[in-house]
Order: C-alpha cells, then sequence, then structure tokens
C-alpha cells in the first residue's frame, strides 16, 4: 500500500513538472556573449530579434540576455492579463539568475517595463537605458486618463478582434510608417504586428495603456539614461512631454535623437550604438 501510494505521489509530481514545463511562457529569454549582464527588453509586438545588430557589438564585453514577450515574434501566447505576468516573470528571472550589477536597455515598453524594474525593491539593477518609452503610455494617449476605466471588452478592442487578415494589414502598414523613416525598416516593424498574436495585440495594448509607473518612479535611485525620437513632434514638445511624464523621477539624462521616428536603434544605428557604448562605460 505504502509503496503504491508513493509511486502515484511520484507520478503525479511528474505529471505536474511536465505540465508547467508545456505551459506557455511570459518571456522567452536567449544568453549570449560573456561579462557584466544587460538585459534587452524590447517594445510592443517587436520580437528579440530586434536587438541583433546593438547584441552583435555588445556581447564581446557584456552578457546579453534577450528577451521576445509570450504573443510576440511567434511564441505562444499566455493567460490574461498578460503584462502583469510578463513584468513578474522578468523580475523573477533576473533574481534567479543573480544578474547583479545589470543593465536593462528597453524600446517602448520595454522601457516602461525597465522602469517598473528598477523601481522595486531589492532589485540588482545599476542603470536603466530607455528608448522612447514613457512610464505611462495611457496618459498621454487618452484625455481623462483613468487605468481603471480601461477594460478588454470595448467596442475598439472589439472592432480589432473582428477586423480580418486584409484589413489588419492594412493597419499595420500604417503604423508601421509612423515608426521609422526607412521603407525597410517599416516592411519589418509591420510583419512583426501581422505574426502577433491578435488577443494579445489587443487586450496585451489595453494592459499597455493601463500601466502607470509615474508614482514609483520616486523609488529609482540608479541612473537613468532616456534616448527619445524627435519625430514626429520636435525636439520642443518631446522634451515637455518627458519633463512631464518623469517629474517624479529625480535625476535623468534626456538625449533626444534628431531625425528619428520611434525605432530610434533603426534610424540612427551608428549613433544609437555610440550612445549605448557610452553609457555603459560610465561606472
Amino acid at each position: 500500500m505504502k509503496n503504491t501510494i508513493l509511486s502515484l505521489a511520484i507520478l503525479f509530481t511528474c505529471l505536474t513538472q511536465a505540465q508547467q514545463i508545456d505551459q506557455p511562457q511570459p518571456v522567452h529569454i536567449e544568453v549570449t556573449g560573456s561579462g557584466t549582464p544587460v538585459l534587452l527588453i524590447p517594445g510592443f509586438t517587436v520580437p528579440g530579434e530586434s536587438w541583433d545588430s546593438i547584441v552583435g557589438q555588445l556581447e564581446k564585453n557584456h552578457e546579453c540576455h534577450i528577451l521576445t514577450l509570450a504573443g510576440f515574434g511567434g511564441k505562444a501566447p499566455i493567460e490574461f492579463p498578460w503584462l502583469p505576468k510578463v513584468n513578474e516573470s522578468i523580475e523573477n528571472y533576473i533574481h534567479k539568475n543573480q544578474l547583479n550589477n545589470l543593465t536593462v536597455i528597453g524600446h517602448s515598453l520595454g522601457g516602461t517595463i525597465a522602469t517598473w524594474l528598477a523601481s522595486r525593491e531589492n532589485n540588482k539593477i545599476s542603470k536603466i537605458i530607455l528608448i522612447d518609452a514613457l512610464p505611462a503610455t495611457g496618459a498621454l494617449m487618452i484625455p481623462n486618463f483613468d487605468p481603471e476605466s480601461l477594460a478588454y471588452d470595448s467596442p475598439f478592442n472589439n472592432r480589432l478582434l473582428s477586423m480580418d487578415e486584409t484589413e489588419f494589414e492594412q493597419m499595420a502598414q500604417g503604423m508601421a510608417q509612423g515608426m521609422s523613416l526607412y521603407a525597410e525598416t517599416q516592411e519589418s516593424i509591420k510583419d512583426w504586428l501581422i505574426l502577433a498574436d491578435r488577443k494579445t495585440y489587443v487586450y496585451g495594448y489595453t494592459d499597455y495603456l493601463k500601466l502607470d509607473v509615474r508614482e514609483d518612479l520616486k523609488n529609482i535611485s540608479v541612473p537613468v539614461t532616456i534616448i527619445a525620437a524627435d519625430k514626429p513632434y520636435g525636439r520642443a514638445m518631446v522634451e515637455q512631454t518627458y519633463t512631464d511624464q518623469y517629474a517624479n523621477l529625480a535625476k535623468y539624462d534626456l538625449i533626444i535623437a534628431d531625425n528619428s521616428a520611434h525605432f530610434v536603434m533603426f534610424d540612427k544605428p551608428e549613433w544609437f550604438m555610440e550612445q549605448i557604448k557610452q553609457i555603459l562605460a560610465v561606472h
């Protein structure tokens, strides 16, 4: 009898572990290079491969941890709410792998996540680099912003979910044209949008708009560098927007990329890489 119970217990444990392994993960991480760690978080719908040219230079002196978020880049989607699971998973990964003296580089949503991570207690982050990223994107886009009023079930979301492939591709093309100055990059951005799991795109973006870490900025003590694009609104508007959104952050460096749209790393690759190297070189 005891042997039977023991066998059943072992079987249950094995099945549970197998189910955990089979479950889609909130984040997928590739590691390359050696040296002080750098965690690279892409923007919304963007896979980790978007960092390839940057990693190719950083991996000589840094251990690069490159993320792709669930539902994007062909990765399996997860249950909702999506973004809280992503954030928690990244935080756990940093602690589990003891990534001390860590620099987090985040683009767009990835930068917002980096800000959230740096505001957490007992974090292991030494500096963050934010690329065209805001602590409350929803507050910029929605008049009378109230995160609690945003819901998955909305006319706008339902319309996005009901789009056929042609309609969605047309929308993606239009969006991509505003995110980079160059046709080749616009095509990649469009393809990433189309490849994204549709529900993750729709409901995940609701999660993104709900996220407001402006109050959490008060908890950040590590160096922060923001690299912002000047297109399409111009330098003066960009400076005002970042001043307003980062009002609770005691100190940060703001670098504005002239003649660049949202994907600064693609529009100004050599200039961008030089900025990253200089920031990483400062201890």
